[in-house]
């Protein structure tokens, strides 16, 4: 694994200093997957936890709904666009096949100081990007740098499928990682990252790539979807996630007891409930939103980290912990104090 710590020592310290969302409107309940697959409201909530998910309108792009989250974490941060320096994009459903969908996000935006790019790490998208923005802010490379995790899953979702389909949803996240002084909080002071490619037949959508190109008929039509092999996961999630969260630990030099609120990606209820039981975390420690949203794959975390922040879920000085795991395989983890 890889990881970046920022010393007590560091002249610079990674601040989340705003944070927004966008949920579409449209929205895909469980009764109304009775209506398309065979199942029901009972077992989709026993398994996953879900009970609504959000659908981009047809008008809705995956650019269109970052920009909307973006828009509003720049008015948190107390910054104007013109002021980003660095635009980062998490997400598996781009606007196209390029340009990134973080160009796109830069010019709807106005930012036209900064440069921009995509991350494609699946679920572990948005802490994989944060690190990445932590280690431009604490170098003093930037002031400010733009984080997103975005995504339009619903465009790559089988509604034939009933394992799958009932999992996933549209929606944004972002946050504006500004350059802070020692005297202020130490902001994103630990970030670990890991992959291991031989897992990728776990979680994937074959077409279209390199492999599996446009103009090569597919011998299962069915490729242009997501795939998971939901049981295989779940084991994976589990062992990661607490893998990770140790290390954490660890390097940070603190206990599981001294995180005040722990923000997983919302996959699973079942899986963040085991982790949380296996962790020793305290109910009110543990922050899911999955019920009302399904799994938003990079979108995920910074969407429950908004609503943690406009519940008032986070207070100064509070230690949060980030914690992803997704397809690649990939999973990852920021430590942040507010």
């Amino acid at each position: 694994m890889s990881s970046t710590k920022t010393s007590l020592d560091s002249a610079f310290r990674a601040v989340i200093a705003g944070t927004g969302s966008y949920i579409p409107q449209k929205q895909l309940t469980n009764e109304d997957l009775t209506k398309i697959v065979d199942t029901n409201d009972e077992w989709i909530t026993t398994r996953t936890g879900i009970k609504v998910r959000h659908i981009a309108a047809e008008n809705e792009t995956t650019a269109t709904l970052a920009a909307e989250a973006a828009k509003k974490a720049i008015h948190k941060a107390n910054i104007a666009a013109e002021d980003i320096e660095l635009i980062i994009v998490a997400t598996i459903t781009p606007e196209m096949v390029f340009p990134s969908t973080a160009c796109f996000v830069q010019n709807m935006l106005g930012a036209k100081k900064a440069w921009a790019f995509d991350i494609s790490a699946a679920c572990s998208g948005f802490v994989y990007a944060l690190s990445i923005a932590q280690n431009f802010v604490i170098n003093g490379r930037y002031d400010n740098v733009l984080v997103i995790g975005v995504e339009t899953l619903s465009k790559i979702t089988n509604y034939k499928d009933r394992t799958s389909c009932i999992l996933f949803g549209d929606g944004a996240g972002a946050a504006i990682i500004k350059r802070g002084g020692k005297n202020g909080p130490r902001g994103i002071f630990y970030s670990t990252s890991g992959s291991d490619g031989s897992g990728w037949t776990s979680l994937n959508c074959l077409a279209y790539g390199s492999r599996y190109p446009v103009g090569k008929p597919l011998e299962n039509p069915d490729s242009i979807y997501m795939k998971i092999n939901g049981r295989e996961v779940y084991q994976l999630a589990v062992r990661k996630i607490i893998e990770t969260v140790d290390d954490c630990m660890t390097n940070c030099g603190i206990s599981i007891s001294d995180v005040d609120l722990f923000i997983p990606h919302q996959m699973n209820a079942r899986i963040i409930e085991s982790v949380a039981k296996r962790l020793e975390l305290a109910d009110e420690k543990v922050f899911i939103n999955i019920e009302k949203y399904g799994n938003t794959s990079a979108a995920s975390i910074p969407i429950a980290l908004d609503e943690c922040m406009r519940q008032g879920r986070i207070k100064k000085g509070d230690i949060v912990l980030l914690v992803a795991f997704g397809g690649g395989l990939t999973w990852g983890a920021n430590v942040v104090e507010f």
